[in-house]
């Protein structure tokens, strides 16, 4: 039986304390803002319920164990509900019981027996425990039956924040010099030799002065972090042992996940495992985020967020119950037509958000801006993007949500990063985001492992990748920037497994081997995995070298997965999203110093050559500013036709130019690659001098080849397998033929 609305309510079976300070009734507060929201007289609690018939608030002892209060929110505005504490302060713990008919055939999964997550929570104490009260109906009972048991003592709880006012700017570095590195956070300071016990595998060790140098000398100019937002443990991978280590499955929206921010700011002495100090903690998360933001902005390097707005940590119906399941499920999530007791899942996750619902849309909208605003990061990338644009009747790039985005104010200073597809029907859509959207393109990925791994009739392919993928952006006047050009990521082989293994290695996941991608376009170059063999390491290091090379030499923005340029392998796990472990992380004491040398030198030559990073597309007629792109073929002249399509054609070349032809004081480069198995003579486009700056047959790599070989004559002799770049180093002989 329910209470009346307003009455403050004490169960004596808790056997809690009750604090003095915290008061016996609420009070009608405000519909606005969401969330809790903390003043000078005391605490606002507002939450978005269109089907609830009450809404409870619960408060726990200052050590976030015991239920001390349930407190029934007294008004209701439209379909949120809110309710004003006197006198609570920022460090309060909470969560809340919905009230509401159980009717999963129905859509409703209403239960007050479960406590529940406010969405909007600032910060998230304590950790999910693998328990069967956690779950909204018993684990292999009755759907139809709701759970009695109660899941607060296993579930996470919120917690209330100081609010953090608006953050300064950061670097605005144009899309033109931006240079992403994808990075787990943990994996890249786990291990780091530099860094103390309290900062490794936490956001803490990013600010630190030995990482900022690292990342300043690499070159990049932006990291973009997997998953930080609050995120939970799948059962199944309980049940294994493992964990979630990537974190694409979000608990929260709002809250950085509490063991990157880990012990941040305890005094002196305290004892890291005191339930108080944990809890204010992690009330100081959010401020212990935008302090590293700051201090990396500082060093001009750009934070991006990879976020996962497209489904949450609840799973499928039969997953446990933590937050907008029991809240509101049939308006947070996508359920199937005639079957609402099903979740549509176009994510592969058990559960898809309702982004076309308005209040899906203004929660995701509200988490960007906090991010964006308060917290001060740069950008976000969409992990499946295209569920965020998926209504019933199929992906639609002027989708509501897209379209709030783009026409945020708020929004508009950042980087805008879609992952084009999901596994929903007609999900791959690449190209497909709106103006002011790039996006992880795929192709690009593919056609340079083949590519390089020797594939016949690639070069087309190759050549439209590499000018900027213009065939999917062009067309609707996105500009080159757009396609984010990438070798590897967290998803797949590291760019050193890329080339030592041929088949996916995954049974330390416990899948079978049957889990991550069955191809991957890579080559072992003749053994596989780990080798001795002095001939097979030669010729895996050169085609590292030469496959980095193409991707910080082609037009678009690269992104580069941390620790490629150190030679980090995965054993050949191309899905180590459960591994939180040294398959993961990287090992800084085995560092590939020349490869690390190679790559520092390549984005240092990409930031200093402007015909390296376009902010436009380039084509074979020259724009208004004189910049045009040539191909060339080895025995002269430019490719066209059906000279593209002839089996062996295996070697091409990248002309760009400041002018439609060469002419004194103006600027070429030549970007010459050859995957073919015979080295190749190569007919230079003018007989003239060029300088040689890039050869990737040549090692070990030393920072002086940057100043390059100068090269006199018609021909040049690249070797299989390799790249080079050359630089018109003069004027053309009387004469001689320029590319037109």
């Amino acid at each position: 039986m329910l209470l009346a609305l307003g009455e403050g309510v004490h169960y004596a079976h808790f056997h809690a304390s009750i604090p003095e300070e915290v008061p016996l009734k609420l009070v009608p507060g405000e519909a606005e803002p969401l969330g809790a929201t903390p003043t000078a007289e005391g605490v606002n609690f507002a939450l978005y319920s269109a089907h609830a018939e009450a809404v409870e608030l619960c408060l726990f002892d200052p050590e976030g164990k015991r239920e001390v209060r349930r407190l029934f929110l007294p008004a209701r505005n439209g379909d949120v509900w809110h309710g004003f504490l006197p006198g609570a302060a920022p460090g309060l713990c909470y969560g809340y019981r919905v009230h509401g008919p159980y009717a999963p055939g129905l859509g409703h999964r209403f239960n007050p027996n479960k406590l529940l997550l406010d969405p909007y929570a600032r910060a998230v104490y304590g950790e999910l425990h693998e328990h069967p009260a956690i779950y909204g109906f018993t684990p292999g009972g009755d759907e139809g039956l709701a759970d009695a048991r109660d899941s607060a003592p296993y579930v996470p709880k919120g917690v209330v924040c100081a609010p953090l006012d608006c953050a300064p700017p950061g670097p605005a570095r144009s899309w033109a010099e931006t240079v992403i590195y994808e990075m787990h956070l943990k994996g890249f300071t786990m291990r780091h030799p530099a860094l103390s016990e309290a900062d490794r595998g936490r956001i803490t060790g990013l600010s630190s002065d030995a990482v900022l140098a690292y990342l300043r000398a690499l070159g990049v100019t932006a990291i973009e972090l997997l998953p930080v937002h609050a995120f939970v443990s799948e059962s199944f991978l309980h049940e294994r042992g493992l964990v979630n280590y990537w974190g694409y499955n979000t608990l929260n929206f709002f809250s950085p996940h509490g063991p990157y921010v880990g012990n941040a700011g305890a005094g002196a002495g305290a004892a890291a495992d005191e339930p108080r100090l944990l809890l204010q903690q992690a009330a100081r998360g959010g401020e212990v985020f935008r302090g590293v933001v700051e201090r990396l902005h500082e060093h001009g390097i750009e934070v991006i967020l990879d976020v996962v707005y497209n489904h949450s940590a609840e799973g499928g119906r039969h997953g446990p119950t933590l937050s907008l399941r029991g809240i509101d499920n049939a308006s947070y999530y996508r359920l199937e037509f005639g079957q609402p007791a099903r979740y549509v899942n176009d994510t592969g996750c058990g559960n898809t958000l309702a982004c076309e619902h308005p209040a899906v849309r203004r929660m995701i909208l509200d988490s960007l801006r906090y991010w964006s605003d308060n917290i001060g990061v740069d950008g976000f990338r969409f992990d499946l993007a295209t569920t965020l644009a998926r209504s019933a009747h199929g992906f639609d790039r002027h989708a509501g949500l897209l379209a709030q985005i783009g026409a945020d104010s708020r929004l508009a200073r950042c980087k805008l990063i879609a992952e084009p597809w999901d596994v929903g029907p007609g999900g791959y859509r690449l190209g497909g985001f709106p103006q002011g959207w790039s996006e992880w393109n795929d192709r690009y990925r593919d056609s340079v492992r083949r590519f390089w791994r020797g594939d016949d009739g690639e070069a087309p392919e190759l050549a439209t990748r590499f000018a900027g993928s213009g065939d999917f952006f062009e067309a609707t006047r996105r500009n080159v920037h757009a396609s984010i050009n990438f070798i590897s990521s967290h998803d797949g082989f590291s760019l050193r497994d890329l080339v030592s293994y041929s088949r996916r290695h995954n049974r330390d996941n416990g899948e079978g081997n049957r889990d991550g991608h069955a191809e991957n376009f890579s080559d072992n170059c003749g053994v596989e995995g780990t080798t001795e063999d002095a001939v097979i390491v030669a010729r895996r290091r050169q085609r590292e070298r030469t496959i980095m090379a193409t991707l910080l030499l082609s037009q678009g923005v690269p992104m580069l997965q941390a620790g490629d340029e150190l030679g980090r392998s995965q054993g050949g796990n191309n899905n180590a999203y459960c591994q939180d472990n040294a398959i993961s992380w990287i090992d800084w004491e085995n560092t590939d110093s020349e490869l690390l040398t190679f790559v520092t030198a390549l984005l240092r030559l990409r930031a200093e050559e402007p015909l390296l990073h376009a902010d436009r597309y380039r084509h074979v007629d020259a724009d208004d500013d004189g910049q045009s792109m040539h191909w060339l073929a080895p025995e002269g002249g430019e490719l066209k036709g059906k000279a593209w399509h002839e089996p062996d054609r295996d070697c091409v070349a990248c002309l760009l130019q400041q002018a439609g032809s060469v002419t004194v004081g103006q600027r070429s480069l030549l970007v010459v690659m050859n995957a073919g198995e015979s080295d190749v003579d190569f007919c230079l486009p003018l007989r003239s001098a060029w300088r040689l700056r890039v050869d990737t047959a040549v090692a070990p790599w030393c920072r002086e080849r940057l100043e390059g070989t100068r090269l006199v004559g018609p021909t040049l002799s690249i070797a299989a397998h390799s790249l080079q770049l050359l630089e018109y180093d003069g004027a053309p002989d009387d004469g001689a033929p320029e590319a037109q």
